[in-house]
C-alpha cells in the first residue's frame, strides 16, 4: 500500500487514502442502513429547489446577548450560528440520521468506522474569500478540543491521530472503534477559519464576528437587542444537494425583547414575522386581534414524527436535598397534570413520561430480552422496578387537592429521614429544614412552578420561585448553581455521543454540559456506550429503550407535557414547500412571496 502522507502530532498509522485509490469515497454518510439520497439527487425532496431568493425574515428571541463567539461556554451567545457557520457534512431532515457533502467533497470509513477520511471541496470558501484547507480543519479539531465547548472537547477529544492521505484530504483515526458514530460527529464539526484567530484569543468573549463559511454573513450587530444576517449571494455551496432550495431570504433579522409577553406584543404589531408557539393558552386566547380575523396572521400546526423529548423540572441531584432518589420520587406527587391541563393549556397536552416520547425508542411495558441482556449486569445497583414493572408518573384525579399523592409523597420522605416538626420539613439529623429554588428564565412558566412550589408546601417544604435574565441564568445553568429549572432535552431519532453529554458521569462534572441532574450511573455510562456502538438499528432501539428505563427509574426529574405538532403563528408573507420532513418544518426552506408581502405591508400602511 502507497503512503499518500504523514502523520501530524501523532504517530502515523497507515490507512488506504482515497487519493490512492483505497476507500471508496461516497457524498453521504448514514448511521444506519442506506442514505435516501443518491449521487445524482439535486435537491432534498422537503424544499422547492426553485424558491426564489430575496425579502427578509425578522424572529424575535427572548433576553439578550453579548458574545458572537459561539464555541465557547462564557457569553450569553447570539442566535443564527448555523446561518453562518458550515461543517464538513450537512445533516437531512427527512432521515434518522445521514449526512451529505458540504465543505468535503466526499467522505469515506472502513467497515468497522475506526476513522474518517474526508476530501475538502474545491471552491469552499470562507467569508473573506480565502479558501478552506486542511489546515482549517486541523486546526479546528485542535482548539474544539482544547478550548470549546465541553461537547466538542469530549467528541473531539477521541481523535488519537490526524494524517493527510493527499494534498485536500484529512483522516481522523480514532482511540478505539467502539463508537460507531464518530465519524458522522465529526462531519459535524464547524469548520474555522485558523488565519482568523492568529490575532485573536479563542476563549473571549466578543461582539466581533467569528470568520464563517456559511450562506450568511453577520450585517449588524446592536449589542443584546438584535442582530442581523446578510445572505451571501451566489455563495459557493447554494446549488449543493445539502443547501439547494434553502436560505432564500436576503436578511435574517433577530430581534430580543425582555420577555415573552413583549415578544408576542412585537409579533402582533408585525415587528416579528414568525413566533412558534408552545403555550396552548396563548394559542387559544392570545391571536384574536384584527390581523388574524383579517387572514393576514395565520395559525399552523405542522405534524412531524421525531420524539417529543423530555420537558421537565430537572432536579439537580449535586444538591443535598435531591441526592436520595426517594426525595425524588415524592417531588412528583405534588403535580396535578390533569388539573394543569384542563386550567392552564385549554387540554391541549398529553403527559410524558419518557426520555423518548413519541417514538420507537420510548421504553414501554416490562423490558424485552435485548433490553434484560444490557440491564441485567448492573441489576444489583439498580432500581428493582426497572426489571419489573413499567414507570407511569404519578397520577392525580384533576381536583387539584392531591391528598392520596401527598400521602405517597409523605411516605417516600419520611423513608429518607424527613419529618414535620412546627409545620416545616425537617431532616431527622440536624435538623436542616427543607427548601429549595426553582430558577426560571421565561415568565411563561411562573404559573407552573408556582403551582408546584404551593403543593409542596403543604408537605412542609418551602419553595422559591425565581426569575433571572438570560445572562445569569445561562451562567448558573453552565456552573449547576441551580436547585430546579424547567428544560426539555430534545433528542433526535438517532441518539449516539451527546448522550454522554445529557447524561454522562463525565458530562457531571464539566461545567457547560447538559446533564443538568447531575447523574452519575454506571449503568447509563454503559448504556451511553452501547448507544453509540450499535451496529444496527434494532440493536439502538433495545440500548435506547434500557437507558430510558434506567433514567426513568432514577427519578432525576418531574416528567410534564408534550404537544404532538409544531404550532406556529405567522404573519402570511411566505411560501414554503408542499413536504414537512420527519424531524418537523424548517425555516430555512422558505421564502418571501413577493405578492404575499405586498399585501401584508400595503394593509399594515
Amino acid at each position: 500500500m502507497k503512503n499518500c502522507g504523514m502523520a501530524l502530532m501523532f504517530p502515523f498509522v497507515a490507512l488506504t487514502c482515497l487519493s490512492c485509490g483505497g476507500l471508496a469515497a461516497a457524498p453521504s454518510i448514514a448511521m444506519h442502513g442506506a442514505a435516501k439520497y443518491g449521487p445524482h439527487e439535486a435537491h432534498f425532496r422537503y424544499v422547492n429547489p426553485q424558491a426564489p431568493k430575496g425579502g427578509r425574515q425578522v424572529l424575535g428571541r427572548v433576553g439578550g446577548y453579548d458574545s458572537l463567539q459561539h464555541f465557547i461556554v462564557r457569553g450569553a451567545r447570539a442566535d443564527g450560528r448555523r446561518l453562518s457557520h458550515q461543517s464538513l457534512l450537512a445533516r437531512a431532515y427527512d432521515e434518522p440520521f445521514t449526512l451529505y457533502t458540504l465543505i468535503a467533497e466526499d467522505v469515506a470509513t472502513p467497515p468497522d468506522r475506526a476513522s474518517v477520511t474526508f476530501r475538502l471541496r474545491p471552491g469552499a470558501r470562507f467569508h473573506d474569500g480565502s479558501e478552506i484547507t486542511i489546515e482549517d480543519v486541523i486546526f479546528s479539531l485542535e482548539i474544539l478540543r482544547a478550548e470549546g465547548r465541553p461537547n466538542h472537547r469530549f467528541y473531539y477529544g477521541q481523535v488519537a491521530a490526524i494524517e493527510r492521505p493527499g494534498p485536500r484530504s484529512v483522516t481522523f483515526r480514532f482511540k478505539d472503534n467502539r463508537n460507531r458514530e464518530l465519524p458522522l460527529i465529526m462531519g459535524l464539526m464547524p469548520i474555522l477559519s485558523r488565519a482568523s484567530f492568529q490575532e485573536r484569543e479563542f476563549g473571549r468573549v466578543s461582539l466581533t464576528p467569528v470568520m464563517g463559511s456559511g450562506p450568511y454573513i453577520v450585517d449588524k450587530v446592536n449589542p443584546g437587542r438584535s442582530i442581523q444576517y446578510r445572505r451571501i449571494k451566489n455563495h459557493w455551496a447554494e446549488n449543493l444537494l445539502a443547501q439547494k432550495g434553502q436560505y432564500n431570504f436576503d436578511i435574517v433579522r433577530y430581534d430580543y425583547y425582555r420577555d415573552d409577553s413583549a415578544a408576542l406584543e412585537a409579533f402582533k404589531a408585525g415587528k416579528v414575522d414568525l413566533r412558534p408557539e408552545s403555550d396552548p393558552k396563548l394559542w387559544a386566547q392570545a391571536y384574536d386581534f384584527p390581523a388574524r380575523r383579517k387572514g393576514a396572521v395565520r395559525l399552523l400546526e405542522f405534524s412531524h414524527g421525531r420524539p417529543a423529548g423530555m420537558y421537565a423540572f430537572a432536579l439537580n441531584s449535586r444538591r443535598e436535598v435531591f441526592r436520595e432518589a426517594k426525595v425524588r420520587a415524592a417531588m412528583a406527587y405534588a403535580l396535578d397534570f390533569k388539573w394543569l391541563n384542563r386550567n392552564l393549556y385549554h387540554g391541549a397536552y398529553r403527559r410524558t413520561r419518557s426520555y423518548f416520547e413519541n417514538s420507537e425508542l420510548a421504553a414501554t411495558g416490562l423490558p424485552s430480552k435485548a433490553e434484560l441482556g444490557l440491564l441485567t449486569p448492573y441489576r444489583g445497583s439498580l432500581p428493582e422496578e426497572i426489571f419489573t414493572q413499567a414507570y407511569v408518573p404519578p397520577t392525580a384525579d384533576g381536583s387539584g387537592r392531591l391528598r392520596g399523592n401527598l400521602r405517597t409523597a409523605r411516605k417516600l420522605l419520611a423513608e429518607a429521614d424527613w419529618h414535620i416538626k412546627n409545620l416545616q420539613l425537617v431532616h431527622d439529623n440536624g435538623g436542616e429544614r427543607f427548601h429549595f429554588e426553582i430558577m426560571l428564565l421565561r415568565r411563561s412558566n411562573e404559573k407552573l412552578a408556582l403551582h408546584l412550589a404551593r403543593n409542596l408546601a403543604k408537605l412542609g417544604i418551602d419553595v422559591a420561585v425565581r426569575r433571572v435574565d438570560t445572562a445569569q441564568y445561562q451562567q448558573r445553568i453552565n456552573t449547576y448553581d441551580f436547585d430546579v429549572i424547567i428544560n426539555l432535552w430534545d433528542p433526535s431519532l438517532s441518539p449516539g455521543n451527546e448522550q454522554a453529554f445529557y447524561w454522562g458521569s463525565d458530562a457531571a462534572k464539566r461545567d457547560g454540559s447538559r446533564n443538568y441532574a447531575g447523574i452519575q450511573v454506571p449503568a447509563i455510562d454503559s448504556l451511553v456506550g452501547t448507544i453509540s456502538d450499535a451496529p444496527d438499528r434494532a440493536s439502538l432501539v433495545a440500548a435506547v429503550r434500557a437507558m430510558d428505563r434506567v433514567l426513568q427509574w432514577g427519578h432525576y426529574v418531574i416528567p410534564l407535557f408534550h404537544l404532538k405538532s409544531d404550532r406556529v403563528a405567522l404573519w402570511d408573507r411566505f411560501g414554503r414547500p408542499a413536504v414537512t420532513p420527519l424531524y418537523g418544518y424548517r425555516q430555512e426552506t422558505w421564502w418571501e412571496d413577493p405578492v404575499k408581502a405586498g399585501i401584508i405591508e400595503q394593509n399594515r400602511k
